[in-house]
């Protein structure tokens, strides 16, 4: 069995993608605060309804308490993406109990963001359809068993109650399904029963000690929130990574990509009790993870990315990692051939678990879940920044949208990162064993702190394994962090799997929560 080997551009050309003539869209955006005015809130709900009324896609919308030096009440970011275009912050304020008219029931991608912006701030959506705690932040923690489930009401109607504690490990979360007979009429999920206070914790020890943190905000993304923290900080403290150390990064975040992918197929499999692929994409997930034990130390990758660095690529590494790839695909090809052509496997994952494009894009569905629904979301191309705009990864989607289309969107993405791990680590141009090693730069310049930019916010974006993953910075007259905010692309998408239940059979539902594969600790924070 053969493979193509994409082409990839020379060093030179990675050099050349950060000069201002052909630079790339970037996946971060640093803000000057002290020359960007805060809009009240009702012009801030405006400018974003008619920034999505333009097909603009909303990537967070969050808010803090104000600070010393600003008028009391509430600071509110909007982050947008234009399609084709650079992305857009807007911030606004409202004062104490002003509330502010609900995007929600225009564009219901804003609910949850709007849930979670009251939660944390007591600022109140008026007119918005769902408004109930998203993870139980603060006092409500108290409060959980309080929460206010939707009803359904008929004789034949009963409900079926699963966790938060399952028989297996795993993470708690509650599903309450209200059945007619064996169909599930609605699915509702209540999470946050892990909540750690992530974003407060991120505010109590100096930034460029905070890494080993965020590596344990979403365990099986490790690489995707290290390098979005990393990106951030290095832009605020003025210290800009080298291109190879991009490289190494990318490097670690497409291994990270390929591995989740194989863990997810696995379970997929298992779940059908179709053991023989499921103890091969298990085997397979073992060589991934085993190959980024050896560049960094860790098979989930922690360690790879410190501030200013990244894990050095030795040419033995490098052989090493490019050997276990190409051993790796000719087997995931083949194995994927067999899940894709098995009869059972298509009856139990086609017309299962549907969810259109045109739903999809009204949820504000992100990451492989919508592409499996056709939607062409992947911030690797739609802001590609060096790593990705100098070697391009080739785009995916599926158009079903059902447990079919997320196992096959999965297996494309896993391929497509293989085959550009093979182009990139085969390249003569590269060399990444002179890449900064983590921990190297703070030690080499003889000092504890790097200072940041002042009156600054800064927000990146990594597209990791299941969507697009959010850090935001923000520093006060100082330069001292005064706000992180920490965003998983499973908070946009938990409701979508709800979705995806209804008219269903119970039984299906693990099949469906599996190729969702969500975070709960994402969500829970």
């Amino acid at each position: 069995m053969t493979h193509t080997i994409l082409p990839l551009p020379t060093m030179s050309a990675l050099n050349a993608v950060s000069m201002p003539s052909t630079a790339p869209l970037q996946p971060l955006l640093q803000c000057d605060l002290s020359h960007h005015s805060l809009l009240s809130i009702k012009e801030l709900v405006e400018q974003c309804r008619q920034a999505l009324e333009a097909n603009s896609t909303l990537i967070s919308w969050f808010g803090r308490a104000s600070v010393s030096g600003e008028p009391a009440g509430t600071v509110v970011t909007a982050v947008l993406l234009p399609s084709g275009q650079p992305l857009q912050v807007l911030r606004g304020h409202a004062e104490p109990g002003q509330s502010y008219p609900s995007m929600s029931v225009q564009f219901p991608a804003a609910q949850i963001y709007e849930r979670e912006l009251w939660e944390q701030t007591g600022l109140v959506p008026q007119g918005h359809p769902w408004l109930k705690p998203v993870r139980f932040e603060g006092q409500r923690q108290t409060h959980m068993a309080d929460y206010p489930f939707f009803k359904m009401r008929g004789a034949e109607v009963h409900e079926v109650a699963v966790g938060p504690i399952h028989a297996g490990v795993i993470e708690p979360g509650h599903f309450r399904f209200m059945c007619h007979g064996e169909q599930v009429y609605h699915l509702e999920i209540q999470l946050g029963y892990q909540h750690r206070a992530v974003e407060a914790l991120l505010l109590q020890r100096p930034p460029e000690r905070l890494s080993p943190l965020v590596e344990s905000v979403v365990g099986d993304s490790v690489v995707a929130y290290t390098w979005a923290f990393n990106a951030a900080l290095e832009s605020m403290a003025n210290k800009p990574a080298a291109p190879t150390t991009i490289a190494s990064r990318a490097i670690g975040l497409e291994l990270e990509r390929v591995a989740m992918h194989l863990a997810t197929l696995t379970g997929l499999a298992t779940d059908i009790a179709y053991l023989q692929p499921a103890g091969t994409y298990q085997r397979l997930r073992t060589a991934i993870i085993n190959a980024s034990q050896r560049v960094c130390g860790n098979r989930f990758g922690k360690g790879w990315i410190r501030p200013g660095a990244a894990a050095a690529i030795s040419e033995a590494l490098r052989t090493d990692v490019l050997n276990t790839l190409r051993a790796f695909l000719p087997d995931f090809q083949q194995v994927n051939a067999l899940m894709r052509t098995s009869r059972s496997v298509q009856a139990r994952f086609q017309g299962v678990g549907t969810v259109s494009a045109q739903t999809a894009r009204e949820l504000g569905l992100t990451g492989v879940v919508a592409r499996a629904s056709g939607l062409q979301l992947d911030l690797r191309h739609a802001l590609p920044g060096v790593a990705y705009g100098a070697a391009p990864v080739q785009p995916q989607t599926q158009l079903s949208g059902d447990c079919w289309a997320r196992m096959c969107q999965r297996m494309a993405e896993a391929e497509a990162s293989t085959q550009w791990l093979l182009a990139l680590l085969a390249h003569p141009a590269f060399n990444l064993a002179d890449t900064p090693a983590p921990f190297a730069p703070l030690a080499s310049a003889g000092c504890q702190t790097w200072p940041l930019q002042a009156n600054a916010l800064c927000v990146s974006l990594v597209e990791g394994v299941r969507g697009p993953v959010l850090v935001a910075l923000e520093t006060n007259a100082q330069g001292q962090l005064i706000h992180a905010k920490v965003q998983d692309p499973s908070l946009a998408n938990w409701f979508g799997l709800a979705f995806a239940l209804r008219r269903q059979a119970i039984s299906d539902f693990p099949i469906c929560n599996k190729s969702f594969d969500l975070s709960y600790c994402g969500n829970d924070l």
